[in-house]
């Protein structure tokens, strides 16, 4: 980058500066919703909710397909073998 459009971009940097911070928070937080280590925390802690009643078992039913249909989806499928 030439000094002419460094300083031209200068007003930018800002911008660009919040940018990258959002591209990060969104790369942490996919990388929350998709750990399979994270969701079976959650499932744990959903567990623990209805055991303690914080939860009733609707909700607990509705948040564990939930969090069950995103394990299933972050967690590659094992490669089916025909005979051995």
């Amino acid at each position: 980058m030439g000094l002419l459009s460094g300083l031209v971009l200068l007003p930018m940097a800002p911008v660009r500066g919040v940018i990258w911070v959002a591209d990060c928070l969104v790369d942490a937080a996919e990388h929350e919703l998709h750990d399979p280590a994270v969701l079976r925390a959650r499932l744990a802690e959903l567990n623990e909710d209805l055991e303690a009643g914080a939860i009733g078992p609707e909700e607990f039913e509705r948040e564990e397909d939930r969090l069950l249909d995103l394990l299933e989806r972050s967690v590659p499928s094992l490669p089916v073998r025909h005979g051995r």
